[in-house]
């Protein structure tokens, strides 16, 4: 155990001696987060609704055929995560709840859906009738509920993915591997010594930007639903997905042969997360070979995972698809980056 914490050790100072690492570990996240917390925003025309018909008249269920008749809209009766109708004031008559979280598409979703009531009643058959809107777990709009939290899975996964991929090649570059390979310990122990620093670290870099999304953006974390179990679980999905994205850093390491092939690999991480994890793009406009592709994206299910708990407040058995998700993922890259590395170099 002292020559497993002697490499523990050893790769915090590198890590500390290294000025352009630590920028790029301490200073990018919180840049980032910034950037995209302030100025990103986007427009989004992705509809799945609830209907929940409380007088069951004949006109109640002519409209509820023509929002299911929309191509733009799917009316079903399976959404378990939140018990609309307790949320509903059956005192204001004609309602529409829309997930506030992600603020433009729900904009999006609240006007089409208001121009469609309006179309139906087009006939001069009778008065339209007054639509009361509310948004929910985000009655501000702001545009950061939607962002910061995919921000979260944006920047772990380029930080550990490209810090561990580069520190192993350049290990291997300056001939420091062999010497590390033939101490006592078993390579596979001393892979692992490797990763805790970039694991503490990316585990430090979520924290900072979960407490500046509180203070800074006034994010309502912790605030709302479940509390302190969305945060516990908010903790235990991002363990799962950073040892998810330093198992791929390790995957990279082993198909590299120098830094920049490395730097370049791990760059390309930033397009499957960026554009298949719904973080800017409803996945619903893609095609339909691009949604089955990004059920393998694990970003796409720890931000998803990350909205609930942190915007909504969500409890465990909310996000349960998810965890599950990432940790079967995150056991596969795992047993195929340490089956993959070689233990002697060439």
């Amino acid at each position: 155990m002292s020559q497993f914490c002697c490499f523990v050790r050893k790769e915090f100072t590198h890590i500390r001696r290294d000025v352009r690492m630590m920028m790029i570990l301490l200073l990018m996240p919180i840049l980032l987060t910034l950037l995209f917390g302030y100025v990103l925003s986007t427009e989004v025309k992705d509809v799945r609704v609830r209907v929940v018909d409380n007088i069951h008249t004949p006109e109640s269920r002519r409209l509820t055929v023509a929002i299911d008749s929309n191509p733009h809209f799917l009316v079903t009766t399976s959404l378990t995560d939140w018990d609309l109708s307790l949320l509903m004031d059956k005192n204001l008559g004609l309602q529409i709840l829309a997930d506030g979280s992600e603020p433009n598409q729900a904009q999006s979703r609240v006007a089409y859906l208001q121009n469609i009531i309006a179309s139906h009643w087009a006939d001069g058959r009778q008065l339209t009738p007054s639509v009361n809107s509310r948004m929910l777990f985000n009655p501000q709009m702001k545009s950061e509920y939607n962002f910061v939290p995919g921000i979260i899975g944006m920047i772990i996964m380029l930080v550990c993915t490209m810090m561990t991929s580069i520190s192993i090649v350049r290990e291997k570059e300056n001939g420091t591997m062999e010497l590390i390979l033939a101490s006592p310990l078993r390579p596979h122990t001393i892979i692992i010594a490797k990763l805790i620093p970039y694991f503490a670290l990316s585990m430090l870099a979520a924290s900072a930007i979960v407490v500046m999304s509180k203070y800074l953006f006034d994010l309502p974390i912790g605030e709302v639903g479940c509390g302190v179990e969305s945060l516990l679980t908010f903790a235990l999905a991002a363990l799962v997905y950073i040892a998810l994205a330093l198992a791929l850093g390790l995957l990279i390491s082993c198909v590299a042969n120098n830094q920049l092939t490395a730097l370049l690999l791990s760059l390309l991480m930033i397009i499957p997360t960026v554009y298949m994890s719904e973080l800017v793009f409803p996945l619903s406009n893609a095609p339909v070979v691009v949604q089955k592709i990004a059920l393998v994206v694990p970003a796409r299910w720890f931000i998803d995972a990350a909205r609930r708990l942190l915007i909504q407040g969500a409890e465990i058995g909310m996000v349960a698809k998810d965890l599950t998700i990432l940790m079967v993922e995150a056991s596969i890259v795992i047993l195929i980056s340490l089956r993959l590395f070689k233990t002697r170099l060439e």
